[in-house]
């Protein structure tokens, strides 16, 4: 357990730069703007009547959605350029022969890598999202006492909210890593047999099979075939439907005992299993084409 564990982390060492460095960057080209625009008076934070104590809570519920999300969609992209990376980085630099040498299989590194991208580098983006609400957090609350807001009495509803919506960012990584682990575990395969082409060869593939279904058993075209149909069923993780949809048009607060009971009861918990099945299967086959490959 302790040599999987440090192959593990030995992931995030050599990936430290797009799961670390490149979002605190991020953060900083983010934040110090806003900040220079709040400290200069270029914005105007000034709230007066009811939109002094309401309208700081909604704007900063929306702005922590939105960060959550938009750092969800850098998490996709980064997993994505890492499976076609990292699975074949052994190959590229040469390092093969050392890793062989060690007292583990190709399975237990494949799926120490797979692990790496369910885990330890979800969890690095998850951390600097909350860094980012906090930073939000801190520009709203100084904004909001230097133009006559809540005060220390927005720390209670907003640390409410915080909470709120981190336990919701949680269970979105957390479905959303296990509802798109069938093609990450494709990418990681595809790249362990033909390297970085694995990430046009992802893109390219399920387009071949729909056209190959299309052909053999006709329709309209590519696009109305059964594979085609389900791609897309698979490629959509439905998380702003719901409770997301209807609480945009209300002015309740955000409600992560609602937004959870709404996810879970609309997550289709058959296509996880199964694509969890496919996942370790995936990897299997590619540890074994690895083995027999470097064997020969």
């Amino acid at each position: 357990m302790r040599a999987f564990m440090a192959l593990v982390h030995r992931e995030l060492i050599e990936h430290r730069g797009a799961f670390v460095m490149a979002p605190l960057t991020l953060v900083a080209v983010m934040f110090v703007p806003v900040l220079i625009a709040f400290a200069t008076g270029r914005v105007d934070g000034r709230f007066t009547g009811t939109l002094l104590t309401v309208a700081p809570m909604r704007v900063y519920e929306f702005g922590f959605l939105a960060f959550g999300m938009a750092w969800c969609l850098y998490l996709t992209g980064a997993l994505f350029f890492y499976c076609a990376d990292g699975f074949s980085a052994d190959k590229r630099n040469n390092a093969m022969l050392f890793w062989k040498s060690m007292p583990v299989s190709d399975f237990k590194m494949l799926l120490a890598k797979l692990t790496a991208s369910l885990t330890i580098l979800p969890a690095m983006i998850y951390a600097i999202a909350l860094l980012s609400a906090l930073l939000l957090f801190v520009i709203a609350f100084v904004n909001s006492s230097v133009n006559g807001g809540g005060g220390m009495a927005m720390l209670g509803n907003v640390a409410m909210i915080y909470g709120q919506v981190a336990l919701s960012l949680l269970l979105v990584l957390v479905l959303g890593l296990l509802w798109y682990l069938p093609f990450t575990a494709l990418v990681g395969a595809l790249a362990t047999v033909v390297g970085r082409w694995a990430i046009p060869l992802s893109l390219l593939l399920p387009g071949l099979i729909a056209v190959g279904e299309w052909v053999v058993l006709g329709g309209l075209s590519p696009a109305h075939s059964h594979t085609w149909r389900f791609l897309e069923y698979r490629a959509d993780f439905r998380v702003t439907q719901g409770y997301i949809e209807h609480w945009f048009t209300t002015d309740a607060p955000f409600s992560f005992t609602d937004f959870a009971a709404d996810l879970l009861a609309r997550t289709d918990w058959l296509q996880i299993g199964l694509g969890a099945v496919f996942a370790l299967v995936a990897i299997y086959l590619a540890s074994e084409y690895r083995r027999r490959v470097n064997d020969n």
